[in-house]
């Protein structure tokens, strides 16, 4: 299926937003870490907000350039896009519902901040809604979608039993205790499982209309 023109126009915007702001983060974490580029990458990617943005953006990129190809096969397929924009949305409620005010950020670190929590996953989103194939979405996807933050949860244990430090408070085994933190592991996974299922309902609503 080819792209129209005015899909094409959305995802150049939506592509240069995303890794604009990604690239934006990256040198503002430099700056403050004093151009040290791995301590940069290593605390940047302990972020599921980074890691989701990146998959958003090489997802949306893939589209864009290169849709022919088998990855970009893979990305153009209706599970693919519809489990990318969860992920991000789901990076935008969380943050908007349980993270924001912890730390009040100014300047061009408030200009990424919001780009990578409000402005990309809203444009993730309108592509999702306008532009995406849901013909082919099933309720069974739900299960698999849950892979990657589950992945996301055990590299973030792994690494904060190694380093003693966590990227979230809700997840903070230090401050919390594995009981309370794994609770609410599975409280965000139910979320996942929740949100995934009730884009697969609209999908198919959609679809069918």
């Amino acid at each position: 299926m080819k792209s129209s023109l005015s899909e094409k126009v959305y995802l150049t915007i939506a592509v240069i937003v995303l890794w604009f702001a990604i690239g934006l983060q990256f040198n503002l974490s430099l700056n403050t870490l004093n151009d040290d580029v791995w301590a940069t990458l290593k605390i940047m990617l302990s972020f599921f907000t980074v890691l989701s943005n990146i998959l958003c953006a090489i997802a949306l990129t893939v589209i864009l350039l290169f849709k022919n190809s088998s990855v970009g096969q893979f990305f153009e397929k209706s599970s693919t896009k519809a489990a990318i924009t969860v992920y991000i949305v789901i990076v935008g409620i969380i943050y908007n519902l349980a993270l924001r005010g912890l730390a009040v950020p100014s300047g061009w670190h408030s200009v990424a901040n919001e780009l990578l929590h409000v402005i990309n996953p809203l444009l993730v989103l309108v592509y999702w809604i306008f532009f995406a194939n849901k013909s082919n979405l099933e309720y069974k996807n739900a299960f698999t979608w849950l892979l990657y933050p589950l992945l996301y949860i055990i590299m973030i244990i792994v690494r904060g039993i190694m380093i003693n430090k966590y990227p979230y408070p809700f997840i903070n085994v230090v401050e919390l205790g594995y009981p309370k933190a794994l609770l609410n592991t599975l409280i965000i996974l139910i979320v996942f499982y929740l949100v995934s299922v009730l884009f697969i309902f609209a999908g198919k609503r959609q679809s069918k209309a």
